[in-house]
């Protein structure tokens, strides 16, 4: 049987411990990575302070880390930050195996994209891009790379693993075959989640009297970087149109943005809103468990979105803008949340009051049981099957 080798740029929180679980399925699975940049921690460009994740991030899957001969080596330089040769010569020493490349916009995976196919391993690319951020783009980079793609590229990749329906778009706009696309969705560490949240139940309003918030106040939370394409001045704004005492607003993240966002909580004297600063893995939990609605109203750049999955463990309804990658996966609109236009304050203050104070949604189809279908058990199976087919 073949092993499944994952190329990933650097050890990604919501990835590792997929591996592991693939390994305790009886999947032999490892990983190979370009850098260890998120291992050793350092300075996140993004959340503005330096991160180091503590869950564990190289437990219960073999890895290998390549030296890195990039003049500006990092994963956040670009395409020419990762050039590991020595991946591409492994590529040529180990056993036929499933290899699965996490995009081609590093020189190394673009280099394993093209060479793996002719050293007999079965290829496989999972790409996050949705359908719906490609089709703004223009100009003749645009055709140059629609062509890359459609005569250079994929011919040489066996499948292509879609991470939700837009990105199953993506693929289908280059007329790829139905049996070469499989469903390998993005998902996160559900069963920790459920269980924090059980044990997190009984110390609820606890943890709001904690953070100065009324036993019967409703919290609307934001979890993510305080960036532009996230777009958390929207949520701002809406809330201060919203103004109802009885709601507050937790913005879990960090970011070049938190300048901003200070001088219009003053400028507008908003008073219950919590810009907690970087949470890490081990305590965002506890305000999941607190909150009573998850906001994400990102734009162009957010392909998908994965704290969304990690509130929905916690049975939270939702509000998504249209542009969040993964809207059209998980939510129902009007069931278990509502979709709104990006960039449409006023259309995301009429949902906040909808979910927070009119209680508007029907909930045949709850959080909990759709993310179910968004799970480290899907991708393991259907990962199987390939490994059967190759």
């Amino acid at each position: 049987m073949k092993d499944v080798i994952f190329v990933n740029s650097h050890p990604i929180q919501y990835f590792a411990p997929m591996y592991k679980y693939m390994n305790e399925q009886g999947v032999t699975t490892k990983a190979w990575y370009s850098s260890n940049e998120s291992v050793k921690g350092g300075f996140d460009k993004e959340f503005g302070v330096d991160v180091k994740w503590d869950i564990p991030l190289l437990e219960g899957y073999e890895y290998r880390f390549f030296k890195n001969y990039s003049w500006k080596p990092s994963h956040s330089s670009g395409f020419f930050g990762l050039i590991n040769l020595g991946m591409v010569r492994e590529l040529f020493r180990i056993k036929k195996s499933v290899i699965i490349v996490h995009g081609w916009h590093y020189c190394t995976h673009l280099l394993i994209l093209l060479l793996g196919k002719m050293r007999g391993h079965t290829v496989c690319l999972r790409n996050d891009m949705p359908q719906s951020h490609e089709l703004p783009k223009k100009g003749w980079q645009q055709v140059i790379k629609r062509i890359g793609l459609r005569y250079i590229l994929f011919p040489r990749v066996n499948y292509f693993l879609y991470i939700g329906s837009q990105n199953r778009l993506f693929y289908k706009s280059y007329d790829l075959a139905d049996p070469r696309l499989v469903f390998c969705p993005y998902a996160v560490d559900n069963c920790r989640f459920k269980n924090e949240f059980r044990q997190l139940k009984p110390v609820i309003t606890t943890i709001k009297q904690n953070l100065g918030i009324g036993e019967e106040d409703k919290v609307i939370l934001y979890s993510g970087k305080y960036m532009d394409k996230k777009r958390p001045m929207d949520l701002l704004n809406a809330f201060a149109r919203l103004n109802d005492q009885r709601c507050w607003l937790i913005m879990l993240g960090e970011g070049e943005l938190r300048n901003e966002m200070e001088a219009l909580i003053s400028q507008q004297q908003l008073k219950q809103v919590i810009l907690t600063g970087f949470i890490n893995q081990s305590n965002v939990a506890d305000y999941y468990a607190i909150a009573d609605v998850l906001v994400m109203c990102s734009s162009y750049g957010e392909n998908w979105g994965l704290s969304v999955n990690e509130a929905m463990n916690f049975n939270l309804p939702l509000i998504l803008s249209d542009l969040t990658g993964c809207a059209d996966d998980l939510v129902k609109d009007g069931d278990n949340g509502y979709i709104f236009s990006t960039g449409n304050v006023d259309e995301l203050t009429l949902k906040l009051r909808q979910i927070l104070l009119d209680n508007k949604l029907t909930w045949n189809t709850p959080s909990e049981l759709i993310i179910s279908n968004y799970s480290y058990s899907n991708v393991t199976e259907n990962i199987s099957q390939l490994i059967v087919e190759a």
